[in-house]
C-alpha cells in the first residue's frame, strides 16, 4: 500500500493523459499542481522548485468518482452468515466498515453517500462516527456524507427484522432507530438523526426485493408521513433520499418533494415526466439487475428480482434517453464493496455514453450532494484525482482497473 504524503511541499502530477470532464475532452499529457489538499493548476506552465514529482506514467487522470448509494456498515469480509443483523454488535459493524471504506476508496471512489443504517445500534448514528474517524484520517476511507438510519415503517422494507423474517422481538428497534409510525413519529425519528449528525435523510417509500414486506412496489409510507420528512429535513438545509421502486411510492416522494429517487424500477412513463419536470435525481443501481447474488435468496425473493429486475433495466434506458438526471450509485454491498464500478459499465450498457456515465460519477452526484468542491479536476477543487489506464472514452471498462488513488492531495493507491 502506498504511504500517505507527509511533506508539505506542493506535488507536481503528472500522466500520460488527463480527462476534462466538462469539456469530454482528454488532455496529453496530463499535469496538475497540487497544494495542500486543492488543485493549484491544469498543465502547470511552471513548477515551484520544492514541488514533489509524481509521475504515474500511462494513466488517464480523473475526477474522484463517486457512489451515492452505499452502506459500508454492512457486507464485506466474513459477513456470508444470515445472522449478522443479530450477531454484530455496534462496536464489531463499525470495525466492519473500516475495511469496506479502504476498500471503497482503493477502488477509486473517494465521495459516497452512506444511505441509512438499519441495524440495532442502540441510536449511535455508526456512519456519522466513521465518516469522522475518516476525517481526521484515523482510517482510510471516502467522504462520507452520512444518512444517519433509514426512516421506516414497522415491517417497511428498511425494517432490519424483515430481510429474515425474525420472529416477535428478536431485534427490538426504537424510533431512534429509524422505525416510526404515523406523523409525530416520523418527525422524531428524523429530528434525532440530524440532531445526531446525519447529513441527508433516508426514507422508506416503497417496499423493497429482498425483504419479505410483499409486492416490491408498494408504496408503504402515505402520503402525509412522506411530506413530514421532507418538511423536517428541508427547513434543516438537508435533502431526502428515497427507497422507491413502485410506481405509486415514486410518485408520492416526488411530489411530497423528495430530492432524489433510489432504484425507481418500476416507475411509469409519467413518473418519469414527473422526475424529469420537478429535477428530481434518479440513483438507479442499474447494476443490481446484472450482478446481484441472489443464491441463498428464499424462493419468494428470487421470484420478486426475476420480476423486477427486467423492468428495472427498462426503466432507466427509458430515463437516459428523455434526459433525467441520473446519479452513479450501487446499493453495495448488494454489489460487493471495491466493485462500485460495474454501475459505470451498466449505465453505458443502458445508453448512456462512457462520458455521461463518468458524469453521472462525478458532476452530476456532485449536483445531488451540493458539493461545489469535487467532481472535476479544476483550480480551486478537492485534489480527489484517480488514475486508469487507457481512455475511458474509448472503454469505459478502464475504470475497474485503478491503479492511482489521491484524495484531499494525499496519495493512497500508487501501483
Amino acid at each position: 500500500m502506498a504511504r500517505r504524503r507527509t511533506t508539505a511541499s506542493p506535488i507536481h502530477l503528472r500522466s500520460a493523459r488527463l480527462l476534462d470532464v466538462e469539456r469530454g475532452e482528454v488532455l496529453e499529457p496530463g499535469g496538475l499542481l497540487v497544494d495542500g489538499e486543492r488543485i493549484v493548476e491544469v498543465a502547470p506552465t511552471s513548477v515551484p522548485d520544492d514541488a514533489v514529482s509524481v509521475d504515474v506514467g500511462d494513466l488517464t487522470l480523473l475526477p474522484g468518482l463517486m457512489d451515492m448509494e452505499v452502506d459500508l456498515l454492512l457486507g464485506g469480509r466474513d459477513s456470508e452468515s444470515p445472522l449478522n443483523p443479530v450477531q454484530d454488535d455496534p462496536a464489531v459493524r463499525t470495525l466492519r466498515a473500516v475495511g469496506n471504506a479502504r476498500r471503497t476508496l482503493r477502488a477509486g471512489f473517494t465521495t459516497v453517500r452512506n444511505l441509512g443504517l438499519f441495524v440495532q445500534t442502540g441510536g449511535l448514528l455508526l456512519d456519522v462516527a466513521l465518516q469522522k474517524a475518516i476525517d481526521l484520517g484515523w482510517i482510510d476511507g471516502p467522504r462520507v456524507v452520512p444518512a444517519g438510519h433509514a426512516i421506516t415503517p414497522t415491517g417497511g422494507h428498511l425494517d432490519p427484522t424483515m430481510f429474515q423474517a425474525l420472529a416477535p422481538h428478536i431485534m427490538p428497534l426504537t424510533v431512534e432507530e429509524g422505525i416510526a409510525d404515523g406523523v409525530s413519529e416520523v418527525r422524531k425519528a428524523v429530528r434525532y438523526q440530524i440532531k445526531h449528525g446525519a447529513q441527508l435523510i433516508k426514507v422508506c417509500a416503497s417496499g423493497g426485493v429482498m425483504s419479505h414486506t410483499g409486492p416490491a412496489g408498494a408504496q408503504q409510507y402515505s402520503d402525509e408521513e412522506l411530506g413530514v420528512v421532507v418538511d423536517e429535513a428541508h427547513r434543516a438545509g438537508l435533502k431526502v433520499a428515497a427507497h422507491a421502486h413502485g410506481d405509486d411510492g415514486i410518485r408520492a416522494a416526488i411530489e411530497a418533494g423528495i430530492d432524489c429517487i433510489e432504484h425507481g424500477s418500476l416507475m411509469s412513463d409519467e413518473t418519469l415526466e414527473l422526475l424529469i419536470r420537478r429535477r428530481a435525481f434518479l440513483v438507479a443501481t442499474t447494476y443490481l439487475a446484472d450482478g446481484m447474488d441472489l443464491s441463498r435468496a428464499a424462493p419468494e425473493l428470487q421470484a420478486k428480482a426475476a420480476e423486477v429486475f427486467p423492468r428495472a433495466r427498462e426503466t432507466i434506458k427509458k430515463a437516459i434517453e428523455r434526459g433525467a438526471r441520473v446519479a452513479c450509485g450501487t446499493d453495495a454491498p448488494a454489489i460487493p464493496h471495491g466493485r462500485n464500478a460495474k454501475e459505470l459499465l451498466a449505465l453505458v450498457d443502458r445508453g448512456m455514453t462512457p462520458l455521461q456515465a463518468i458524469r453521472a460519477a462525478t458532476t452530476v452526484s456532485a449536483e445531488l450532494i451540493d458539493a461545489d468542491d469535487r467532481g472535476r479536476l479544476c483550480p480551486g477543487l478537492f485534489a480527489d484525482v484517480i488514475g486508469v489506464p487507457g481512455d475511458p472514452l474509448d472503454d469505459i471498462g478502464v475504470v475497474e482497473d485503478v491503479r492511482f488513488v489521491m484524495k484531499g492531495g494525499q496519495v493512497y493507491r500508487n501501483d
